[in-house]
């Protein structure tokens, strides 16, 4: 009697399971920053529960760019780690805080995202067709240049600065997160 419930609720547990993928109801979570990461969720929604983006999370509150990454986009975020911000000058995180620096601040994250949906199989799709390098023009005007080194995925931004993609394809309702070791910065 118990093997027959036991069957009985394998097989009703897998007949769930199918269903869901079928219908595309089972959610597909990363663990990012110690927290999972749901694809049914926006980009800040996600965000805020990972250990890892603070610092981000902060910043794009003191930007204002809250609303804008809540909104359906859709959005590819290459989201530096808060390890990527401690490799910047000693001051500098403060200094973009401030207020008063709140457009040099806009212009650095905005810098971090690109229009659409891109996932690290499209990434390498456009670098191959770029012949080793996929130019993306983000939000804030410029470029970042993708390009892989074996089967890591890098960034390198205008300045020559270079940033590792450490966890991709953190998939939101609204886009795409991309962990990344460094922040990227656009020429000022």
């Amino acid at each position: 009697m118990k093997i027959q419930k036991l069957i009985g609720a394998t097989i009703f547990s897998y007949v769930l399971l199918s269903a869901n993928l079928v219908f595309g109801q089972m959610e597909k979570t990363k663990m990012v920053g110690g927290a999972e990461m749901y694809p049914s969720k926006n980009i800040v929604e996600n965000a805020v529960n990972s250990a890892d983006h603070t610092t981000l999370v902060a910043a794009v509150k003191a930007a204002g760019l809250v609303e804008t990454l809540q909104s359906k986009g859709p959005f590819t975020v290459f989201a530096p780690e808060n390890s990527a911000f401690e490799k910047l000058p000693n001051g500098t995180v403060e200094t973009l805080l401030k207020p008063e620096n709140k457009g040099q601040l806009t212009a650095v994250l905005t810098y971090h995202v690109v229009a659409g949906k891109m996932g690290s199989k499209e990434i390498a799709a456009a670098i191959k067709e770029g012949k080793g390098k996929a130019v993306l023009t983000t939000v804030q005007g410029g470029k970042l240049t993708a390009w892989m080194k074996g089967k890591d995925l890098y960034i390198t931004d205008e300045n020559g600065g270079q940033s590792k993609v450490t966890i991709a394809d953190v998939w939101q309702s609204n886009g795409v997160i991309h962990s990344i070791d460094t922040v990227v910065l656009p020429k000022m």
